[in-house]
């Protein structure tokens, strides 16, 4: 059985701040950040050029997760606009002794500052991007690139408008065994509320954190319709498949508290200092796996200082895909008919929704949110035991699973819009078990109305619309023979009636002239330049792909498809008029100084895109988190 973590050191003060603050929506006339703190806050924004503004309930709502933690959302409306393209300094005073961030977080300010500052950018034209920022892969934080390229530009205007997180920026179902130990040790110094669990092999939080199975045994608690098979025998076997499909759900987290302590301990360095998290009883080979988490773990913990500096000079936004909640979420209408029609599987499910709408939905579009909030009142009461009331957190899960405005609009110039690929989709109605469109045909037809008339925009789609066309080739195969979830075929090209739409999207005569789509998901980075064939007035399309932040893909597993990719799909291959885009002409961009012919990059870190007044893409680069230079991408000579 594993060891309990121990009670919360009540004798020890805490930090009023636990995480943050993080910048979020900013706008000249409102601003959004969020911050956790260890109390509920009397904070006061001061802001350069304007003055002290003290922040009543109707600008920073207080959301209690436990006992010591407390989420706020701060929404700032200003009565005059503040200055673009000039650097402003803020600081958040706490309480009458007003403290500023030097004192209460002095690790957030770079060099001699005394306190944090943010650009308003007039126009975006320049960004940061990317996704899947797995804690425990072997690569460093591509968000260490984000923080030493902000720490070395100190002129405002060539501040990056925005870092764009397209995805996965937590795995809920992917967790180091070291990592968990650290949840659980920061449920108890914070005493995260617990909560009951229904159709459970254990009947609630308590009681999951001391199974034997709690550490890489997951599996044999999560929901299956039948037995809990090993990996094989769950896709090759005769058994009906699980409601979980993750090959490394043996840590895969289930509490509400489990998913908020993830946050707060992949955002901020503070939660770390105080837990002493020690390794539960494990068999041998667990053990050794484990201490090899723990170094992988103990150089993602010693980064986050820079990362929290980083969130804390320039606006994030997110959108979540499926590791944000779990693998292969809603990919079929088979997956979503099974999982949410099983009472464990719908809450794990949306525990890790609620999160996400606490910690990163909120601050993408505020005023979606604001019917959703009030019921996080109710959820957040809890009796003396210190649980979540299961029928308003059941209730709170129905309303988030039925939400329809995760995606959102930036009016910026140019136009960015971020698309929701897993909540509203196209599902297969003639075989529930084939992969859904990333949208349905009311997202698509959104989507159009949101494009018309603008001279360019940007469009964030989590899975790249155009992708490998042999990857998504092996993807279609597998998905023919009934295995969608081996491969995780999940791309814009595998539902017939998704791919159509877009691409007609793309034609229609009063859609951008320019277009860039920025994406992750896939672990590797490339660029591709579209074009449509024989319209010379035709838009001109960039697909520019970026991951992961913290996650790779098989090193030479990525070499043979990307040699056999250009060995099948030459410019005179007969297998290109075979493809759903054979109207359209492919441009891949070279990553410079790449080998031969050597098209996706494979090296975590963060994306850079730099535009023209056009909104066209002026220059690409990917920063590499080894330490390696900047890896510019590079277009070649047009080919198909």
């Amino acid at each position: 059985m594993s060891e309990p973590q121990p009670l919360p050191d009540h004798q020890t003060p805490l930090p009023p701040v636990l995480v943050g603050p993080m910048l979020r929506r900013l706008e000249p006339t409102r601003l959004v950040l969020w911050l956790v703190g260890s109390r509920a806050l009397s904070l006061t924004l001061r802001l350069e050029g304007i003055g002290e503004i003290p922040l009543n309930a109707g600008q920073c709502k207080v959301i209690p997760i436990g006992i010591h933690a407390f989420i706020h959302l701060i929404d700032v409306p200003l009565d005059a606009p503040l200055p673009c393209d000039t650097l402003i300094e803020y600081d958040l005073l706490i309480d009458e002794a007003a403290m500023g961030i030097a004192e209460w977080a002095p690790h957030l300010l770079y060099g001699e500052a005394r306190s944090p500052n943010f650009v308003l950018r007039s126009r975006i034209d320049q960004l940061l991007h990317g996704s899947c920022r797995k804690p425990h892969h072997p690569a460093a934080d591509g968000l260490l690139c984000v923080d030493r390229l902000l720490a070395s530009e100190h002129e405002a205007t060539e501040r990056p408008a925005l870092l764009m997180m397209s995805g996965d920026q937590v795995y809920a179902d992917d967790v180091a065994g070291p990592m968990l130990r650290a949840i659980h040790a920061l449920i108890a110094r914070l005493g995260l509320f617990g909560e009951h669990l229904e159709g459970a092999v254990v009947s609630d939080s308590a009681k999951l954190y001391e199974h034997a199975a709690s550490y890489y045994h997951r599996a044999d608690l999560l929901p299956a319709l039948q037995s809990n098979e090993t990996l094989r025998e769950r896709f090759f076997g005769g058994a009906r498949k699980p409601i979980f499909t993750s090959s490394s759900a043996d840590n895969h987290l289930v509490t509400f508290a489990e998913v908020m302590a993830m946050y707060l301990l992949v955002w901020s360095p503070t939660p770390w200092t105080l837990i002493a998290p020690k390794p539960p009883k494990l068999i041998p080979e667990r053990r050794e796996r484990y201490a090899l988490e723990q170094t992988r773990i103990d150089g993602f913990k010693a980064g986050l200082g820079g990362v929290a500096r980083a969130f804390a000079h320039l606006p994030c936004l997110m959108i979540f895909d499926d590791h944000d909640i779990t693998d292969d979420w809603n990919l079929s209408a088979q997956w979503e008919e099974t999982a949410y029609g099983h009472p464990f599987s719908k809450r794990i499910i949306g525990n890790a929704l609620i999160a996400y709408m606490l910690c990163q939905g909120w601050g993408n579009n505020p005023d979606a949110f604001g019917v959703l909030l009030e019921k996080t009142d109710g959820f957040s009461a809890t009796g003396d035991d210190g649980y979540l009331d299961s029928p308003v957190q059941d209730a709170l899960i129905d309303e988030l699973l039925k939400f329809q405005h995760w995606h959102y609009v930036l009016p910026t110039s140019p136009a960015m819009v971020v698309l929701d690929t897993r909540t509203r989709r196209w599902r297969s109605e003639m075989t529930l078990k084939q992969p859904s469109g990333l949208l349905d045909w009311e997202a698509l037809s959104e989507l159009q109305q949101e494009l018309l008339d603008h001279p360019s925009a940007i469009i964030v789609s989590p899975a790249p619309v155009f992708g490998v066309k042999l990857i998504e080739t092996v993807q279609r195969v597998f998905s023919w023979f009934g295995y969608p979830l081996l491969v995780d075929a999940e791309n814009w090209m595998a539902h017939r009636g998704a791919a159509q739409v877009i691409l007609n999207i793309f034609r229609h005569s009063r859609t951008p002239g320019n277009y860039v789509v920025l994406s992750g998901d896939v672990h590797y980075s490339f660029v591709y330049e579209v074009l449509i064939r024989h319209r010379k007035a035709g838009p001109r399309i960039w697909q520019i792909t970026s991951s992961g932040i913290k996650n790779e893909f098989p090193p030479a597993l990525l070499e043979w498809f990307d040699r056999l990719n250009r060995w099948l799909y030459s410019p005179r291959s007969p297998l290109n008029w075979l493809t759903k885009r054979r109207r359209m002409r492919i441009v891949p961009h070279v990553p410079e100084h790449a080998e031969a012919g050597e098209r996706l990059w494979n090296s975590a870190g963060i994306g850079q895109v730099f535009f023209n007044e056009k909104g066209q893409p002026q220059e690409i680069f990917q920063h590499n988190s080894n330490g390696s230079p900047k890896t510019r991408m590079v277009a070649p000579e047009a080919e198909d």
